[in-house]
């Protein structure tokens, strides 16, 4: 089934070029029929097939839920260009912010189509929830297991974000290495117009499928990290 029109692109690189509210408002239809309507589709029907990997999965159909919003928050951006480009989808696990859960992810842009399972930046206090569930080796190990596997299927990883160990953590630990990392989540990259195929949903089935033990590893860490947001209040990941 084919839920994006291959104008998505095209449309996506005029507002590249033309990125003010102005244009924007003045092709908001374009906009809706072109992005807004078939990624809501797209996420009602992944979201059923999901189900079967993830019967928790959470797919909400609607913008600030699996849909992220078209437009820039320019305070936290170093662009302040006002509209992205790029146009995120997101499917999680779990009662705390979609970002800090457990996720499977896509954005396609005019220069590429990601896919991805994880978490794609640890929160201060995720970050540290996650050092702490590596200091017992056996979830280490099955990490590195699963990182190892994953990349044997063609996956990739993001780069360790710090050059040294952090506090606590001794070179002689054989899986210290894993402390390094901002970040937890494997990706695939693919030509932009992938998000056209009419193919899309099994090819996305089959990605996540694989990376299913990153997604449950990454789900059960957070049951075992207690989680604050700003305000002090316990959240779950």
């Amino acid at each position: 089934m084919q839920f994006f029109r291959c104008e998505v692109l095209d449309f996506l690189r005029d507002l590249r070029a033309n990125n003010t509210k102005k244009w924007f408002l003045e092709h908001k239809e374009a906009y809706e029929s072109l992005i807004l309507a078939p990624s809501k589709r797209f996420v009602e029907e992944m979201g059923e097939e999901l189900q079967v990997l993830v019967p928790q999965i959470r797919a909400i159909p609607k913008v600030n839920g699996s849909l992220f919003r078209i437009y820039r928050d320019t305070r936290l951006s170093k662009d302040k260009t006002p509209m992205k480009s790029r146009i995120g989808i997101i499917f999680w696990r779990g009662s705390g912010k979609r970002l800090q859960s457990s996720s499977f992810y896509l954005h396609f842009s005019p220069d590429e189509m990601l896919v991805a399972c994880g978490i794609r930046g640890f929160s201060r206090d995720s970050l540290e929830g996650y050092r702490e569930y590596i200091r017992d080796e056996k979830h280490a190990e099955k990490l590195e297991e699963i990182i190892q596997s994953l990349k044997a299927k063609g996956f990739h990883f993001p780069d360790p974000a710090y050059k040294r160990l952090p506090r606590g953590f001794d070179k002689a630990y054989p899986f210290a290495h894993l402390s390094r990392y901002a970040a937890m989540y494997a990706y695939k990259k693919f030509d932009p117009e992938t998000i056209c195929s009419d193919r899309l949903n099994e090819m996305l089935f089959d990605i996540w499928q694989d990376a299913l033990p990153l997604f449950e590893w990454i789900y059960d860490m957070s049951l075992t990290c207690e989680i604050r947001d700003p305000d002090g209040k316990s959240l779950r990941l």
